[in-house]
């Protein structure tokens, strides 16, 4: 029997849209669901925006006050996609207020706010999923399989990127997310946050580590009024740059694997440039998200002038199946975040963690306090298992 849930969106930027239009989408991929979602209510502190998204939408709420959600017995869970430095809020008074949650990366500026999360879902005995959506496409999932099996033998090393260009203009505007104090590690939080959980998802935890950071453009103007996504400012007062554009780092991972690992939200001529390459002793799997559907596989007993072959995925991999009805049919960002909200959905039906969880959530954000402090000393830093 299928019980509706309701549910809002706290932030309606870009992605309180995908969240939304994922909840919208979610039935129709995953029709054995045991809850379907019924969007109650949205929150947005900018004037008019959560009445347009209600119109746009369907909400029956609107509202600019977030603690209204909170308070709200219709709302059984909600998505808090609003800027980094309101997520410990928000997350802590969601949680026990008794409303499960789906959360955006990075749960909070710091270990320490995601750890104030994890702890507040755990006590109110809630269920809580982060945004880590990259680890949902299917290739991933089928090259996470093939590197358990042993397929590439021992892993040896690997290498994570995440290159893009969306802060690239320097007439971009100085919004929250280049300031310190509400935007936190700048590019670590944006991209490295994935890259790190990539990084478990497919090789398992990382021991220790060392980074460089650096800032490239160090002034951007400050915005007149609201803004939304990557909006220019030109002409505005300009100010400075607070946080990381750029981050690389030398991974150690338990298995005593070794990794690279490279972030950068200013590279021009870089759209979402993200992927990996992870090498074993008996060969190799490559991934680029520009290519989703696809895996470069290397493996056999050739060693030398061992050959890769181009493999696309299909419906035996993750939730394709749910998609395309055979391999090479392209599935995209949004249906990433359909994915996401099937897990998060299902692990509320259950009462049981599927996905990302708040415990990626914490281990990721230890991994990036950990490259803010490598950064600033050029010292490497042990990771503490949580």
């Amino acid at each position: 029997m299928v019980r509706t849930l309701g549910v809002a969106v706290v932030g309606f930027g870009w992605m309180g849209r995908v969240h939304t239009q994922a909840y919208a989408r979610v039935s129709h991929h995953f029709p054995h669901l045991a809850l379907r979602p019924e969007l109650v209510a949205v929150a947005d502190e900018v004037p008019g925006r959560a009445a347009e998204a209600a119109a746009r939408y369907g909400f029956a709420t609107a509202t600019r006050d977030w603690r209204e959600i909170a308070a709200d017995p219709r709302v059984e869970a909600v998505s808090i996609a609003a800027p980094n430095f309101l997520h410990r809020e928000i997350g802590v008074a969601m949680a026990e207020a008794g409303k499960h949650i789906w959360i955006e990366k990075p749960v909070g500026l710091t270990a320490d706010d995601a750890r104030a999360v994890a702890d507040a879902v755990a006590r109110a005995g809630v269920r809580g999923t982060v945004g880590f959506n990259y680890r949902g496409a299917p290739a991933v999932v089928a090259a996470r399989e093939l590197i358990a099996s042993g397929a590439v033998g021992d892993v040896t090393h690997a290498r994570i990127r995440l290159l893009s260009d969306y802060a690239a203009d320097p007439e971009g505007a100085l919004t929250w997310r280049y300031e310190r104090e509400r935007g936190g590690s700048g590019v670590l939080g944006d991209l490295a946050s994935h890259g790190v959980d990539l990084a478990r998802f497919l090789l398992g935890e990382i021991e220790a580590l060392t980074a460089d950071s650096a800032v490239f453009l160090p002034l951007r103007a400050r915005p007149a009024g609201a803004t939304s996504g990557h909006a220019r400012a030109s002409g505005g007062e300009p100010a400075a740059v607070e946080n990381e554009d750029y981050v690389n780092c030398l991974l150690r991972f338990a298995s005593g694997a070794r990794g690279v690992l490279e972030a950068c939200r200013v590279s021009v001529g870089e759209q979402n440039n993200y992927g990996f390459a992870v090498h074993g002793t008996r060969g190799a799997v490559f991934w680029d998200f520009r290519r989703m559907g696809e895996l470069g596989v290397s493996r056999g007993t050739t060693y030398q002038d061992q050959p890769v072959s181009t493999v696309y995925v299909g419906p035996e991999a993750g939730d394709y199946g749910a998609f395309q009805p055979g391999a090479a049919n392209g599935m995209g960002y949004d249906d990433l975040k359909v994915v996401e909200a099937h897990t998060f959905l299902r692990s509320v039906a259950d009462n049981t963690p599927y996905g990302a969880t708040l415990v990626d959530a914490v281990r990721s954000a230890t991994a990036l306090d950990a490259m803010a402090r490598s950064a600033a000393s050029g010292a490497w830093v042990t990771l503490d298992a949580e």
